[in-house]
């Protein structure tokens, strides 16, 4: 005797498909949040517009947005509009901006809301892929995002007729685990999964990855479509995001210093003469500002060199080195950023950052492009489409 499931729920029809029915679309889904969905949008964008003259992009549904004239936007839609100009207006690519209170306000009103979600999600794809070729969507998050306003990511890649592929950290057991767990969801709405991308992978592991994964993924349907190998530089925040995130004070070379990237951090808790071996390119020191043996061993490097040699300095607890030092620092160009709390407070909060690209990152938007050309197999992954 079958016993029915007390949770589940009837399939909602989908109220309104997308009149376009000629572009090619795929839409890009994550098994978990960062696992570098924005990073292949971006990259495959680049890679589809060497075979296509015209690519369109939405990203449905947003969870993190700003104000652009009025208008919440998703932020990575803007990210991609500022780097490639799409020609479209930013409003079409991203339709729906889910703000705090959204939720709650579908709960109270589900079926006329979601009438008028679906009318405008499908209105904005068939303005962004007018004349298009290739249409490039993006998810949010994993297969079952967006479920409690009857939005997932599955229903929205059904409602706009696309296939999907899925981006994962690398690995063998895991990755295959929770690719198998997001296809569920897809299969279940009806929408193929054409293929997996496997991200942030040591190089000295894709061939072994590239091989047991690729087998695990094709018991599974899926084809492995591309093993990326680990950019430490994409997760490298720069000094202005550091400073946002530790509501620090900029003291000195902000000009220069905001766009600096941040390799290493490095508790200033030694001696001068200990701190000499850290004073390199790309490392930022952190010590309180009473630390004047390390604020002039910093300086002293700098002045010897003739350029800036470490990445920056972050001086705790809120004290000011003595004015002579500003002086003295000022005379170089190290960026220097002053905050309220302790050592490792800071170091906590700088290591726990989630690093998102920006449009001001300009720096990783080749490699980014390179990353894709080089390890995705685009052609079956148009082919599958």
């Amino acid at each position: 005797m079958s016993i029915a499931n007390p949770f589940s729920q009837p399939a909602l029809p989908l109220l309104r498909a997308p009149t376009n029915v000629i572009t090619k679309r795929v839409f890009v889904a994550a098994t978990r949040m960062n696992d570098g969905k924005t990073t292949t949008c971006l990259g495959l964008f680049a890679a589809l517009q060497s075979l296509y003259p015209r690519v369109g992009f939405i990203k449905p549904i947003g969870q993190r947005f700003v104000e652009v004239q009025g208008q919440q936007i998703d932020e990575d839609s803007v990210l991609l509009d500022t780097i490639y100009n799409v020609h479209v207006p930013l409003e079409s690519m991203s339709p729906v901006a889910v703000d705090a209170t959204f939720t709650r306000r579908f709960l109270k009103n589900p079926g006329p809301m979601l009438a008028t979600l679906e009318d405008k999600i499908c209105r904005a794809f068939d303005r962004v892929s007018w004349e298009k070729d290739f249409t490039l969507i993006e998810g949010t998050g994993h297969a079952g995002v967006g479920s409690v306003f009857d939005l997932s990511n599955a229903r929205v890649a059904k409602l706009l007729g696309a296939k999907v592929i899925l981006v994962t950290p690398g690995g063998i057991g895991r990755p295959i685990d929770e690719i198998a767990l997001n296809k569920a969801l897809f299969d279940q709405a009806g929408v193929e999964v054409i293929g997996a991308i496997l991200n942030k992978v040591d190089a000295a592991k894709i061939p072994q990855i590239t091989e047991y994964a690729g087998i695990g993924l094709k018991r599974l349907g899926v084809p492995l479509l591309g093993v990326l190998p680990v950019q430490s530089m994409l997760s490298a925040p720069n000094l202005s995001q550091i400073a946002e995130e530790i509501s620090g004070r900029w003291l000195n070379a902000r000009k220069v210093g905001m766009q600096e990237r941040v390799q290493r951090v490095i508790v200033g808790a030694m001696t001068a003469k200990g701190i000499v071996d850290y004073l390199l390119p790309g490392v930022l020191i952190i010590t309180p500002g009473d630390r004047e043996d390390i604020i002039l061993a910093a300086i002293s490097s700098a002045r010897i060199s003739g350029k800036k040699t470490i990445g920056g300095l972050i001086l705790t607890n809120d004290i000011a080195p003595h004015a002579k030092l500003l002086e003295l620092l000022a005379q170089t160009n190290i960026p220097v950023i002053a905050a309220k709390g302790e050592s490792f407070t800071i170091t906590s909060k700088i290591n726990g950052m989630t690093v998102k690209t920006q449009p001001q990152d300009t720096d990783k938007i080749p490699v980014i492009k390179r990353l894709i050309t080089e390890h995705v197999d685009l052609k079956q992954l148009v082919s599958a489409c």
